[in-house]
């Protein structure tokens, strides 16, 4: 029943994109100690996945129509340029990169790809 209502609350569903939305605002602009493990371009990979549950998240909680949903992929975009541009002109700590807005933007475009497959049948001609 928990389970149903939080997938069916529009208030629930937009207070997790809400929520997903500053989580990842607070964990690109704070300072962060090294990761445990280095792996070659994890951080781009965190990227994408960070950005494809945020354009998943208002999707699934604000979709009504296709220009709602291309509304939220361009804001979502803009989003994680916005993001890099204050961690090179806000912190000292952290480097905005052009491969991690291109990771964001995989990110969402993931997110579109798997939203649209999903909660969009094909129409026959």
């Amino acid at each position: 029943m928990l389970i149903k209502t939080l997938l069916t609350d529009k208030k629930i569903k937009v207070t997790i994109a809400i929520l997903i939305t500053i989580g990842i605002a607070i964990l690109c602009l704070v300072k962060l100690g090294p990761p445990p493990i280095q792996v070659k371009y994890a951080d781009k990979i965190q990227h994408c996945i960070a950005y494809f549950t945020l354009s998943f998240a208002w999707m699934y909680a604000l979709v009504t129509n296709m220009r709602s949903l291309i509304v939220i992929v361009i804001l979502c975009v803009f989003y994680g340029i916005i993001i890099e541009v204050l961690q090179m002109t806000m912190t000292e700590y952290r480097s905005g990169e052009l491969l991690d807005v291109f990771a964001n933007t995989l990110g969402v475009l993931l997110a579109l790809a798997i939203f649209r497959s999903v909660f969009y049948k094909k129409r026959s001609i």
